[in-house]
């Protein structure tokens, strides 16, 4: 997966990443989706040891043009596990009380504690994307975000964090695809919104900016991936298998007995 990591300090552009790729799985969609159910039995262990030890906190960041698939990829990824220790969190347009604090004020509350899984779909970095778009502040307000939102991720991995970052790479093809399904297709008409339209238009201007925050904001303790997205299968395979990696480079383990168990005895 490392060919899909966004290294430090490396400047990219996303049109040498190809949202159509599935050459990790060259077999295709059928062997992809047995791959997935093995990941999913190991996610859902893992989270069980993660919960149980009590001491690391996930945090994953999804991010993607409309229709890319940010609910699809949690269904996926995250439908076989315990939702004790699992909260998904979505970040629409800040309320009134959230925009007179910080705009990281609201994604601090919800960052994991100890034993936590949290997925946010969209996060902080909306803040350096549709604000800088559709210039709601100006050029110096958000380009020193960058650095303000790599201190925050920062801190929050110096306190026992882990922070996997995924963009969800959709061709404007397949955009297109996906919403004139919506469209046409009664059962998902409620997923149609018009406003998808006009930040359809502006598709270049988001390419620019979600370069500069990959460019920026990818470290060493918080890096981003930019995942394909065109085939479901395949992206939620992706963001699957990185996570299991991720998780079992913890070296995580269930903690030990508070009591010695050998002189229990059960009537």
């Amino acid at each position: 997966m490392e060919k899909y990591r966004v290294k430090a300090e490396e400047k990219i552009k996303l049109k040498n990443y190809d949202p159509d790729d599935t050459s990790l799985i060259p077999d295709g969609k059928p062997a992809g989706l047995a791959k997935m159910a093995e990941l999913t039995q190991k996610l859902d262990k893992l989270q069980e040891v993660l919960f149980a030890e009590h001491k690391h906190k996930i945090l994953i960041i999804l991010q993607a043009r409309d229709a890319a698939g940010k609910d699809g990829t949690i269904r996926s990824v995250f439908s076989g596990i315990n939702p004790q220790g699992v909260h998904i969190e979505s970040f629409k347009v800040p309320s009134e009380i959230e925009s007179d604090h910080d705009y990281l004020w609201r994604i601090h509350q919800q960052v994991p504690g100890k034993g936590e899984m949290v997925v946010f779909n969209r996060s902080h970095y909306e803040d350096v994307l549709v604000v800088r778009v559709h210039n709601f502040v100006t050029k110096d307000v958000w380009k020193n975000r960058y650095d303000q939102i790599k201190n925050f991720e920062k801190m929050l991995t110096e306190e026992g964090a882990t922070i996997l970052k995924f963009y969800l790479n959709i061709s404007r093809d397949e955009q297109k695809k996906r919403l004139q399904d919506r469209i046409d297709d009664p059962a998902k008409n409620w997923k149609f919104n018009p406003g998808d339209l006009k930040e359809r238009a502006l598709w270049d201007e988001y390419s620019s900016a979600y370069e500069d925050a990959f460019n920026e904001t990818s470290t060493n303790l918080a890096p981003w991936y930019i995942i394909p997205a065109d085939h479901n299968w395949y992206r939620n395979f992706c963001v699957a298998s990185i996570l299991v990696k991720t998780l079992e480079d913890l070296d995580m383990k269930y903690p030990a007995p508070t009591a010695d168990l050998s002189k229990i005895i059960i009537d």
